[in-house]
């Protein structure tokens, strides 16, 4: 494939509580079967055919192995955000962008979110249905947008898509360095949108578009039809789910 895909393997500094749970210093190290999170996810990228694989991290034993692993490694930012800015600045589009947590990432998952998403995109993202994720995961927590066409939790699966996708990570990052000031972000999104959202009005392609066009970008969500793609290790009982599922040979 000609598409390129960085790996966000950074850390926030202090103690990461996943990390010191799975024994590890860094959360990119924790080892789910018999390989770290990160090389499970470069195997599955590699599986696709991505032509240029580059892992963002700030940590030497996080670099030391993506060197190992034979991938690219740049450095990360204070924060996703601006890594991924850093990232694209580095590499250009079409730019795939997914998490070193991202566990049980599977091949066909990246395949099929690349071929759904609509060719006239700049940045697309992948979602997954509440209902979907129940399905293949059964009744876990999970963190959901609730819009008037049901609940929708993130995927960890991000498409640059063309050069304008620039425009989307400069938001990113102003949402970013608001998010101890909510009433910034609403100002930024626009208080019509924000109401909708609350009365229940608001679709999920409406809100995506709606974000797109404050940037004049064209944005789009696709659905995922795996629900298992939602999971990433957010936390210990995350890291338990997905070692018992690779275990179980699931995966």
């Amino acid at each position: 494939m000609t598409v390129q895909a960085l790996i966000l393997a950074g850390s926030r500094g202090g103690v990461d509580p996943v990390a010191a749970y799975g024994g590890v210093a860094d959360k990119a190290m924790i080892i789910v079967g018999d390989r770290t999170m990160l090389a499970r996810v470069v195997d599955a990228l590699r599986a696709v055919g991505v032509s240029r694989i580059v892992v963002s991290a700030s940590a030497g034993a996080v670099r030391d192995h993506a060197t190992d692993l034979g991938v690219e490694v740049i450095d990360a930012a204070a924060g996703p955000s601006s890594s991924v800015g850093l990232a694209f600045e580095h590499m250009g589009a079409p730019l795939l962008v997914t998490t070193a947590d991202h566990a049980l990432l599977r091949p066909e998952w990246v395949q099929e979110f690349l071929a759904d998403v609509p060719p006239q995109a700049d940045v697309a993202v992948l979602l997954a249905a509440r209902e979907t994720i129940e399905r293949d995961v059964g009744a876990t927590e999970r963190t959901y947008l609730r819009f008037s066409d049901g609940a929708w939790s993130g995927c960890n699966l991000f498409y640059l898509a063309t050069p304008r996708a620039a425009a989307a990570i400069r938001l990113w990052q102003r949402v970013e360095r608001d998010r101890k000031r909510p009433w910034r972000i609403v100002l930024r999104l626009g208080p019509v949108l924000l109401l909708r959202y609350i009365i229940g009005r608001l679709p999920l392609n409406s809100a995506i578009e709606h974000v797109g066009a404050k940037v004049s970008i064209r944005t789009a969500m696709v659905a995922s039809p795996f629900g298992l793609a939602a999971v990433d290790v957010d936390k210990p009982a995350d890291l338990d789910f997905a070692r018992r599922l690779v275990g179980s040979a699931e995966v």
